[in-house]
């Protein structure tokens, strides 16, 4: 499959700050990335370093002067992502609660309401439970929102619909995280956020929004929550978003989703 990804960020510094970038395609064996990245400055070009990041994530560190600077970047990637062997200590960060995941406060309600229920068929339950009680509205939760906010306000967007979903799996001790990504055919187009769950043998996608197909979808991060896989954090200093657009797509068509299937993020 072959996909033509791409991101443009304006970012307005208040003197001099330090930003990290997560927008860069996850590398991985069995995908053929040819890619542009670059930072320009009125004064320039800036230099980027490279930090490694799990799961073939790269982070993007930039020193930025006063001012407006552009962020662009462009790929195309053609072939499927071979995963490595899932492992024990991936297993172990997974199953605990994180900044924007309580799951240790859900337990009592998540065994009750998902009782009797494992596997492939205890993640298509969640994922439904999920989709069918909230709402997807834009602009309806904030940067510091989790997983209860979430459930008590019954809206958000992407990233709320993961913490909720991953806060359930945790409860149930099923190893879940947050992967950011780029989806073809979502709509609105903006960086998506998905869960991977553990069962079985491997990862496997869980998209309650269902705002896109599982098996186009792009790796960019991976981690605990939001707060590890935010396309944009200001580390040092002070940074404002002026504007982000996002691209991707399926340069032959999108596929079919069947909901019942496993999906790994290829």
């Amino acid at each position: 499959m072959n996909r033509t990804v791409g991101a443009e960020l304006g970012i307005t510094a208040d003197g001099e700050c330090q930003v990290e970038l997560q927008i860069a395609v996850a590398l991985s064996a069995g995908l053929d990335v040819t890619e542009q990245i670059s930072v320009i400055h009125e004064d320039g070009e800036l230099v980027l370093t490279e930090l490694i990041a799990p799961e073939g994530g790269r982070i993007h560190l930039v020193s930025l002067p006063p001012g407006l600077s552009r962020v662009t970047y462009h790929a195309q990637i053609r072939g499927t992502a071979i995963s490595p062997p899932p492992s024990l200590t991936d297993q172990s960060i997974y199953r605990r609660p994180s900044r924007y995941v309580e799951s240790d406060t859900f337990g009592g309600f998540a065994s009750s309401e998902f009782a009797g229920l494992n596997g492939p068929e205890l993640l298509g339950a969640v994922s439904s439970w999920v989709g069918s009680r909230l709402m997807y509205v834009p602009g309806s939760s904030g940067p510091a929102d989790g997983a209860t906010d979430t459930l008590l306000r019954g809206a958000g967007v992407c990233r709320d619909y993961a913490h909720l979903v991953i806060a359930l799996l945790r409860a149930l001790r099923v190893p879940a995280r947050l992967t950011a990504v780029y989806a073809p055919g979502c709509d609105p187009m903006d960086f998506h956020a998905v869960v991977e769950a553990f069962v079985s043998d491997g990862w496997y996608v869980v998209d309650a929004t269902a705002l896109a197909p599982r098996s186009s979808l792009v790796r960019i991060a991976t981690g605990r929550d939001a707060a590890d896989t935010a396309f944009m954090t200001t580390v040092l200093g002070r940074s404002d978003l002026d504007w982000c657009h996002v691209t991707a797509v399926a340069d032959h068509g999108l596929p079919q989703d069947d909901l019942d299937l496993l999906v790994a993020v290829q």
